[in-house]
């Protein structure tokens, strides 16, 4: 069985179009946020960890249900703002049901997974460093996505002449636009590392930002 770190079955705008109150698509999609934790929950299960690994990935689920209907409430002011922090909660919680093996951050204005920023060109920072002597690099979060960005402002990230090769310690910064944000918006990115031995993929993961435009 596939790790599900990079879960790409969201739910977005088919279900959007059920309802036209905002209040009453919050409360279905809190809902279902703690309804789909059951499902990551089970995969922890199944991969039978070590009691501090299996705590700390419960942990995370737990934490990102917490955070996500928090955001759900009291941030997102829109049906597709409702969206895109419901599905920022999914990939979060995919990432905590993988387990984060080797040490990646993504800091945006110092904050990292939850954070805020004016509207603009918006500088990322990503941190990550390989186990064992092994090296980290830029990848795909899925097939030829380089990045997955959701918001309610078209923002996109930046990806002319990225930091692509490998690194011993990786210290980068990327640009997200977001020039037609206005305050309120929101938006979702994800960031993916590959960790490589010898040239050759060994391990990846995503993690998973959201931003509240100020």
């Amino acid at each position: 069985m596939a790790l599900p770190m990079d879960y790409d079955g969201l739910r977005t705008d088919d279900a959007s179009e059920r309802t036209d109150n905002v209040d009453d698509y919050k409360r279905t999609c809190m809902d279902f946020i703690e309804d789909i934790s059951h499902d990551y929950e089970a995969w922890v299960d199944y991969y039978k960890l070590p009691e501090d690994e299996d705590k700390k990935r419960r942990a995370g689920i737990q934490a990102t249900i917490e955070r996500t209907n928090e955001w759900i409430a009291k941030v997102a002011q829109s049906i597709q703002a409702v969206d895109v922090v419901m599905n920022d909660g999914i990939q979060k919680m995919a990432e905590s049901t993988a387990g984060k093996p080797f040490p990646i951050g993504v800091f945006v204005n110092g904050l990292s997974s939850y954070t805020k920023a004016k509207p603009g060109i918006i500088e990322i920072n990503v941190k990550a460093n390989g186990r064992e002597n092994r090296k980290t690099k830029l990848g795909f979060h899925f097939k030829d996505d380089r990045f997955r960005v959701e918001s309610t402002c078209g923002a996109y990230l930046d990806e002319t002449n990225l930091p692509t090769g490998e690194f011993d310690l990786m210290d980068i910064n990327l640009k997200l636009h977001a020039e037609n944000a206005k305050q309120r918006d929101v938006i979702s990115f994800t960031i993916t590392v590959v960790e490589t031995e010898n040239g050759a993929e060994f391990d990846k993961r995503g993690l998973t930002t959201i931003i509240h435009l100020m």
